[in-house]
């Protein structure tokens, strides 16, 4: 069976997230496609700083980084801070970059043939800064990133300041993003067929 890794990297630790909820959105489309799926929220692991791939005790990227090798599919998730990408993910691109390392020594990429994707929440703009800082970390470690591989939805109740419901959300997605969800999860599906 497929596997699917979302790399969750709200700030949020109990608290409703738009950029949680969308990630349980798409996952419904890869499970119509037989996509086994894992969502993982980055803040609740202890991800050391560092670009390595293990920076000793107490670190739990390890455990992540095995799960995204064990994976056809890995989908950052993140909302919009400051035209960026969070923190939390960021932090995954800095630990990834032992693997780029390697592919810089004439390795082959561990990540060779997996495919990734992207999903943004926001209140205005700035995911198109997002899509090409991760498309550009994505290639240069060996992930294809397909065309339509992205869903970003930028939307004012999705502000820091609101809070919206998690059923408002979902109907928000539905009624709005379902098409491009679904041509997503199939070309990510395609790629990594």
């Amino acid at each position: 069976m497929m596997k699917a890794t979302i790399l969750l990297g709200t700030l949020k630790k109990t608290e409703l997230s738009n950029t949680a909820v969308l990630s349980e959105f798409l996952v419904q489309f890869l499970e119509k496609q037989n996509v086994e799926c894992t969502i993982i929220r980055l803040v609740d692991y202890t991800i050391l700083p560092g670009t390595c791939s293990n920076m000793g005790d107490n670190d739990q990227w390890p455990l992540i980084l095995d799960q995204l090798l064990a994976s056809q599919i890995i989908i950052f998730a993140t909302p919009i801070w400051w035209n960026n990408q969070s923190s939390k993910i960021q932090r995954v691109i800095e630990r990834l970059d032992e693997l780029h390392d390697e592919i810089l020594e004439g390795k082959t990429s561990r990540l060779e043939g997996k495919v990734g994707g992207l999903i943004i929440t926001g209140d205005s703009d700035g995911a198109q800064s997002v899509i090409a800082n991760i498309s550009n970390f994505y290639n240069a470690i060996g992930l294809l990133f397909p065309p339509f591989a992205t869903l970003s939805v930028l939307w004012e109740r999705q502000a820091k300041d609101k809070k919206p419901t998690r059923e408002e959300l979902m109907n928000k997605y539905t009624e709005v993003y379902s098409s491009t969800a679904e041509k997503m999860v199939k070309q990510l599906v395609s790629f990594a067929s």
